[in-house]
């Protein structure tokens, strides 16, 4: 992975979706921590779960951390 922070998770938008972004491109739209989770095992990190998300250095969050999903 190309930064430090691959992954950005973006703040809420107006329905509590947050779009989260990996080396440039969008991964999709969460609704969840368990819903990031997803995504990165969809994204080839297929040992990942709802605590790697968290506590991750690889994720930036942008407009609040884990805890944010409303707009």
């Amino acid at each position: 992975m190309a930064s430090d922070q691959p992954v950005t998770v973006y703040p809420p938008d107006e329905s509590g979706g947050r779009r989260v972004r990996a080396d440039g491109a969008i991964l999709g739209l969460a609704y969840s921590v368990q819903d990031i989770a997803r995504l990165m095992q969809e994204a080839g990190l297929h040992h990942w779960d709802e605590m790697d998300v968290v506590r991750s250095p690889l994720i930036e969050w942008r407009g609040g951390g884990p805890d944010v999903w409303t707009h």
